[in-house]
């Protein structure tokens, strides 16, 4: 194929050919509202009242998928819990071997992405993980407090705001 013929090719995919598919509820919205105020909440009070950072901003992009997408694949607990776990590791281990850089930075999320896909936790929040703790220059620690306790508080509220809907049934599997 002729260079220009690709590009052509290219742009020609771009232009979308249907309609949105998502639909529109007040239920999912207050489920998402409360879920996201009591997870949200809990994780900022906690880091208000003791020492301890419980909080950090990819957490607010997984109560969406946990409370609005619950029923997807990158919602499920495996995801939450080893996508957080995987991403934070691969940035504080590139962030402890190799620095801050730009490139480092880049390295880190590319990593996490990839073996979040090569170990079935694909979480799209999480990918922004190392991002957050090479830029914060994070210590070790940062992956029990706030990684894993908070990802596994965000699951623990999911299983209960989630099943209080009889029109859902969450997780739809752990492994």
């Amino acid at each position: 194929m002729e260079r220009r013929t690709a590009w052509i090719y290219i742009f020609s995919k771009m232009g979308g050919a249907g309609t949105n598919p998502l639909k529109v509820s007040a239920r999912t919205a207050s489920i998402g509202f409360i879920g996201g105020f009591i997870t949200i909440g809990l994780l900022a009070f906690l880091t208000s009242f003791t020492s301890s950072m419980w909080l950090m901003a990819p957490f607010g992009a997984s109560c969406v998928l946990a409370f609005i997408a619950w029923d997807a694949p990158f919602s499920q607990p495996r995801s939450i819990i080893g996508g957080h776990l995987i991403s934070a590791s691969v940035g504080l281990l590139l962030y402890h071997l190799l620095g801050d850089g730009f490139w480092v930075i880049a390295l880190g999320v590319g990593a996490a992405i990839a073996l979040m896909h090569l170990t079935r936790t694909t979480h799209p929040p999480a990918g922004a993980n190392p991002i957050v703790v090479i830029m914060a220059g994070s210590s070790w620690s940062f992956l029990l407090n706030p990684v894993l306790i908070g990802s596994i508080l965000i699951v623990v509220i999911a299983l209960v705001i989630n099943n209080l809907d009889h029109n859902r049934q969450y997780p739809k599997y752990w492994l």
